[in-house]
């Protein structure tokens, strides 16, 4: 029932219009002003009984001056406050007529990136009042109405100076407004207006609603949503900073119910919408609203640069700085002309280092490589040679000499290879390999995409340098987890390989090598047994017994077999792999940690735990030897570690370590990955088994809703299995049973 029956035919100096809207706080009116000076206005009145008219009143009065002097296109002018009759406060608004922020954009079905520069705009207005010394407070899509000027979308913020007249409310009083148009307020409530300190509120409190406003518009969700969290845990949750929503880009996913509509309202697919919001935006908008108010952006002004770096493809301050970071973005801004200038820079440093071993003579070779092609190739060849001895694989040097170089390179631009494509990209392909080898997938996949169309371009589809560059990315999306994309590269490139060299090429057999492992990962056993035996055949021509790739191929038949449930074939060619490899590579090689980690994973799954750690801590400190902390190999033993270690009930030791391997995910991965659900879903299993199920609820459901995307049936049961124990554990033994039929039912 209306909190306001009857509508007045006046208030104050106003004549009442019309209704515009009605909410938990009051009303809202088209009012006229005819003296001193004729105009419409927008007249809200507030609810009788929220607070003391008078003091509503006192401390409007307050934010007067800072009201009256600001002066922003962006922000609707606040004209006047008075009270009723009846002592009800009300406040005379410049009118905008505009639709809510969400309501415009969804209905001009604005793309993601129309909807950013919308954004900006509402930043910069935020920013503005902040100068001004006034906080909002209240920031809401129903907040920022946007007009249409000549075909210009133009936003407006209302109410600003008018959340803090109001003042700090109970919990009680917010729960109350729940009832009504207010519910929006406490979804997009910062966690320190939540706590029991709420008077202690600044500039940053905005920022995070900004945050959430911003999650809004490009997923179409809320973060989450109190109706369905319930209003007394979503606030307990938002004012202990114990939220841990979802990303942008996992948020989407899990809306796969409305996620056609959602895209479709953003002017593209879900697939394509998923791609645009992962990575810099997923660390914008959780930046924007991180729990704790010291890692936020400090100003709006901070949020909307960010924003631009992202749509000008810079770098963004809310990802952790890295330099292969920078080189991804640098290569998204200027691609194949930058890049080009950038291997002819790497080949300038190069030359001061290798001097000593004829490099002169290389780069005379390079001046007359367009109409010599023999000269051309001894370049390549020497510079390939280079960049391999950058792998750790080879030198075992760690990944300094190969970011030296490319740091260098980068650096020292010039555009010395611009006319030989070709020649550059044979260059990038041999940097996209050692990119690989040292776990940056990301950017070795950037590059070797520009490989592979210039090839393509230039020599046609089925050129063998083609199935070249199709191998190798081939070989980084299986890696990263994206089986489908791997299936679709390693399949063309065996078909260019075995059409140009025949069946037992060395090429073709280590396509064969990648497409194996990828029918492993996929659970294929019977194709990846054939086609390891393939390959071990044209191993035993074209390579010795001891060959580093040899005993990699019988390493990778060696996990089939496991996965055939073929044991003792495969404990015993493990053994056999481990002691030849020890032999012939030394005991600190990456191949012999390889080994170490996988013999370990197999020992875990027989229950044999205290085995299996003793191989992880004998394989982390050949990773972190040969490739440093940061990189995919050493995380994910120190993940295999803490596993077992939680399995012996060790859980002090563990759970540090679960914690260091999902920061470093963190950073490695993107958001939805599905390495960082393996240790969200470890690290809930050591808080949960050392009686801190409060804690470890928000890490199973986070690991849930990136696992229910990812849809691996085996990982998404473990997941289940496992927060219904938690679920159970906590008298919720009727989820729980839901959770138990749901795992039971993907088996």
């Amino acid at each position: 029932m209306s909190a306001f029956p009857k509508h007045p035919a006046r208030i104050g100096p106003y004549d009442i219009i019309q209704l515009l809207g009605e909410g938990g706080m009051g009303v809202v009116y088209e009012a006229e002003e005819t003296a001193p000076v004729r105009r419409r206005v927008a007249l809200k009145l507030v609810r009788a009984g929220l607070d003391d008219a008078r003091d509503v009143l006192a401390r409007f009065d307050a934010e007067r001056r800072a009201l009256a002097v600001m002066n922003h296109p962006g922000i609707a002018r606040v004209l006047q406050a008075g009270s009723t009759e009846n002592g009800e406060p009300y406040f005379a608004m410049e009118l905008v007529r505009g639709l809510p922020l969400t309501e415009f954009c969804d209905t001009r079905r604005l793309a993601v990136r129309d909807r950013l520069l919308l954004f900006i705009g509402i930043c910069e207005a935020v920013q503005h009042a902040h100068q001004k010394g006034v906080i909002h407070r209240d920031l809401k899509p129903s907040n920022i109405l946007v007009t249409d000027e000549e075909g210009h979308p133009q936003p407006k913020i209302i109410d600003f100076g008018i959340a803090k007249a109001l003042g700090p409310q109970s919990s009680e009083q917010v729960a109350k407004t729940l009832a009504g148009f207010a519910m929006g307020t406490v979804a997009y409530m910062s966690p320190e207006q939540a706590s029991s300190t709420a008077m202690d509120v600044d500039t940053r409190a905005d920022i995070y609603s900004l945050g959430v406003i911003l999650y809004e518009l490009l997923v179409g969700n809320l973060p989450v949503d109190p109706v369905e969290v319930g209003i007394y845990e979503f606030l307990a949750r938002l004012a202990s900073g114990n939220t841990l929503p979802p990303t942008p880009s996992v948020g989407l996913s899990t809306a796969i119910a409305r996620s056609e509509t959602i895209a479709q309202r953003r002017r593209t697919d879900p697939r394509h919408l998923r791609k645009e919001l992962r990575g810099d935006l997923d660390w914008i908008v959780m930046k924007a609203m991180h729990p704790d108010r010291v890692h936020r952006f400090e100003t709006a002004n901070g949020l909307a640069a960010d924003i631009k770096r992202h749509l000008a493809n810079e770098p963004v301050t809310a990802r952790p700085p890295s330099t292969r970071y920078r080189l991804s973005k640098f290569v998204q801004r200027h691609r194949v002309g930058v890049m080009t200038a950038g291997v002819a820079s790497i080949m300038v440093v190069a030359s001061s280092v290798v001097a000593t071993v004829g490099f002169v003579q290389a780069r005379r070779a390079e001046r007359r490589a367009e109409s010599d092609a023999a000269a051309a190739k001894q370049v390549t060849d020497f510079m390939v040679d280079l960049f391999r001895q950058s792998d750790p694989t080879v030198s075992r040097r760690g990944s300094v000499t190969a970011q030296a170089i490319l740091e260098q390179g980068i650096k020292r631009v010039t555009t010395d290879l611009a006319a030989q494509p070709l020649l550059q990209s044979r260059l990038m392909q041999a940097m996209g390999t050692v990119q690989t080898a040292l776990g940056r997938y990301p950017e070795a996949r950037a590059m070797l995409q520009d490989v592979l169309q210039t090839r393509e371009r230039l020599l046609g589809p089925d050129d063998v340098l083609v199935g070249e560059t199709l191998t190798t990315l081939g070989e980084i999306t299986r890696d990263f987890g994206e089986l489908d994309d791997a299936e679709q590269y390693l399949t063309r490139a065996l078909a260019i390989r075995e059409n140009a060299y025949g069946a037992t090429h060395v090429d073709v057999g280590q396509t064969l090598s990648m497409l194996a492992a990828l029918r492993w990962k996929q659970t294929r056993y019977a194709e990846a047994e054939s086609l390891y035996l393939r390959v071990l055949e044209i191993d035993g021509k074209v390579r010795t017994p001891d060959d580093p790739r040899t005993l990699r191929d019988l390493r990778g038949l060696a996990a089939v077999y496991r996965g055939q449930k073929r044991n003792a074939q495969s404990d015993s060619l493990w053994k056999v792999v481990l002691a030849r490899q020890e032999r012939a590579l030394g005991s600190d090689h990456p191949d012999v940690g390889t080994t170490l980690n996988n013999i370990g994973a197999y020992a875990y799954l027989d229950g044999k735990y205290e085995e299996a750690a003793t191989y992880y801590q004998r394989a982390r400190p050949i990773f972190e030897k040969a490739y440093g902390t940061e990189h995919p190999l050493p995380v994910g033993v120190m993940n295999n570690e803490a596993e077992v270690l939680w399995k012996l009930k060790r859980y002090q030791v563990a759970e540090p370590l679960f914690r260091s391997a999902l920061a470093a995910k963190e950073r490695l991965y993107a958001p939805d990955n599905s390495s960082i659900a393996i240790s969200l879903n470890g690290l809930a299993g050591v808080l949960r088994d050392s009686g801190r199920a409060a804690e470890a609820e928000p890490y199973y459901r986070r690991a849930l809703s990136i696992r229910e995307v990812n849809q691996r049936s085996a990982d998404l049961a473990e997941t289940l299995r496992d927060y219904a124990a938690l679920l159970r554990a906590t008298n919720r033994a009727v989820q729980a049973t839901q959770y138990e039929e749901r795992a039971a039912a993907l088996k």
